[in-house]
């Protein structure tokens, strides 16, 4: 064995070695095979389950759109439902209505051989119930309302009731600020009232609009004060109505606004009013708003005055207003204590106010409260005023306090002090009662706007809102009867009236 068999043997050893390592691949390889299959594999079932997760979702997505969506159709199925419940709630109530407004006037009609005396109060009013609905579209779809005169607590009450009851109603309404000003001026002052700008308003004093008692469109000043005329712009004011789509005219106001309201009805512009006056002294209704409020305040003052009557030894005298009627002066005398009452309805004789102050002081009484109205005046003289009245207006009054006091002077060992209440009567929030009448009669004015009934006052008769003609409001005023169960009480509590 030479170099020739050494070379074979090394040869087989390569060739041994080569086997060998593709041996070890061959393995190899196979190893590697089943690690990429489970690879494999698991990607394979990875993808799936992401795919069935997807789809999972995408079901529940669906399923859940389609809850939704059930879910408003069924929605919708009971709001239209309800819709239609209160459609024909409203409708049937609306027919009860109307049989009976029907039976109503057929009562009224009917004439009554048992009947009792015919009392002028007693009438009935030809419209539906208080509060009933109005199914038919309104008769007047655009209103105006302003508050004319001065300003009463319980405005405010009315002005909210009426817009939030128009506006239910379909109507839509305006307000003229400041009386007739707003729209007598070369820029309107007119706005838009919605039950937003009504919110917040129930337990305010004065009124939201404005009011005015100098801006009468009959008899309008015009130029300075020295120099002043007075024209009437009455067509202007139509005029204005007119371009603003206005198809009624709402008024809130006394015997003034209501003389007014009159003539602009029978010029063409049908008119709704509603009576407003802390004198009360409107005829056509029982009680007008803003006076009980007008009395708790001089009640007030009335308490207040006795403890410092009583310190000093004084005669004390307390102006109220109410013009020519006494039923603040009343009320608030009774209410408040008063030794003395003097009304307009009863001209008073001084000396028996006198006798009745040495009465009290022979009896230990060393001090004396007396209430004397704006317009009270002694028998055979003359009421007591500041500025005279034109053509239009009336006078303003004052100075009745202050009279008195002169023709006690020398009467009595008293010092007499006087005390002017004013303005304060007007202001402040509304008593609960001139709350709820200014919200009741807001709501049967809206409803005589709605129904088209214009030429129409609402008012109290008993304890029951109706609407009668404005010639009624201003046919006479409303004062305290001398002889009335009122003044009676007052006699039998001890109080002096000035006359037998």
């Amino acid at each position: 064995m030479g170099k020739k068999d050494k070379s074979a043997k090394t040869e087989k050893s390569e060739k041994h070695a080569k086997d060998e390592r593709a041996l070890d691949e061959q393995h190899s390889a196979q190893a590697e095979k089943p690690a990429k299959a489970e690879k494999s594999d698991k990607a394979e079932k990875s993808a799936k389950a992401e795919k069935s997760a997807k789809a999972e979702k995408s079901a529940k997505a669906e399923k859940s759109a389609k809850a939704e969506k059930s879910d408003k159709a069924a929605k919708a199925a009971k709001a239209e439902k309800s819709e239609k419940s209160a459609k024909a709630e409203k409708s049937a109530k609306a027919e009860k209505s109307a049989k009976a407004e029907k039976k109503q006037k057929k009562a009224e009609a009917k004439p009554m051989a048992d009947a009792a005396p015919k009392d002028e109060h007693a009438k009935k009013d030809e419209s539906a119930p208080e509060g009933s609905r109005i199914s038919t579209p309104p008769s007047a779809r655009r209103v105006l309302i302003l508050t004319g005169g001065g300003d009463a607590p319980g405005l405010n009450a009315v002005l909210r009731a009426f817009v939030k009851r128009a506006v239910s109603h379909g109507i839509q309404v305006l307000g003229s600020e400041d009386g007739f000003s707003g729209l007598l001026e070369d820029r309107p002052r007119v706005r838009h009232l919605d039950e937003a700008a009504v919110r917040g308003i129930l337990p305010r004093g004065g009124s939201l609009l404005g009011c005015s008692n100098l801006a009468n469109p009959f008899e309008f000043p015009v130029g300075p004060k020295d120099k002043r005329t007075y024209e009437d712009r009455s067509e202007r004011v139509a005029a204005r109505l007119r371009e603003l789509g206005v198809e009624t005219l709402v008024l809130v106001g006394g015997d003034g606004t209501m003389n007014m309201g009159l003539r602009f009805q029978k010029l063409g512009m049908p008119v709704v009013g509603i009576p407003k006056t802390i004198d009360n002294d409107l005829g056509a209704t029982d009680f007008t708003f803003g006076l009980d409020t007008a009395v708790d305040t001089a009640t007030w003052a009335i308490d207040a005055l006795h403890s410092t009557a009583e310190a000093h030894d004084r005669v004390m005298i307390l102006e109220l207003m109410g013009r020519h009627a006494g039923w603040i002066a009343l009320c608030a005398g009774i209410a408040g204590g008063a030794d003395v009452i003097l009304i307009p309805e009863i001209p008073y004789d001084v000396d028996r106010v006198a006798t009745k102050i040495r009465e009290r002081s022979a009896a230990g009484s060393t001090f004396s409260i007396v209430v004397v109205g704006e317009g009270a005046f002694p028998a055979g003289g003359e009421i007591s005023t500041l500025t005279k009245g034109r053509s239009g207006h009336l006078p303003r009054l004052g100075g009745a306090g202050q009279h008195l006091a002169q023709l006690l002077d020398g009467k009595c060992d008293h010092e007499i002090r006087v005390t002017v209440l004013g303005h304060v009567q007007r202001g402040g929030s509304p008593s609960s009662f001139d709350r709820l009448l200014g919200t009741r009669f807001g709501v049967k004015a809206a409803d005589l706007c709605a129904e088209g009934r214009t030429g129409r006052l609402v008012a109290l008769r008993g304890t029951v809102i109706r609407s009668v003609p404005l010639e009624e409001a201003v046919a006479k005023p409303k004062l305290v009867p001398p002889d009335g169960e009122l003044v009676t009480a007052a006699r039998a509590v001890g109080i002096e009236m000035g006359a037998a």
